[in-house]
């Protein structure tokens, strides 16, 4: 387990791979949209696992969402 602040798991993210999209305000969105799980230091500073984070950003499928293959059918309006 490898905890980090926000701006340090950016850095590291950012370091893997220097070409990623993914911005500390992102980052942020994800934490308070609850979509990665934090540990609060503070009430201000959260701490987040590299490895569940990586895990997010690389399977792409959260937690709980279902998984769709293919082209979805659209249901028909009456």
């Amino acid at each position: 387990m490898r905890m980090r602040t926000l701006p340090q798991a950016i850095e590291e993210i950012k370091a893997k791979d220097p070409g990623t999209c993914l911005t500390l305000r992102a980052l942020r969105r994800l934490v308070s949209e609850r979509r990665i799980p934090v540990a609060w230091m503070t009430a201000r500073k959260p701490l987040i696992d590299l490895d569940k984070l990586e895990t997010y950003l690389y399977e792409m499928q959260p937690e709980g969402a279902p998984a769709v293959a293919g082209i979805r059918p659209i249901p028909e309006r009456i």
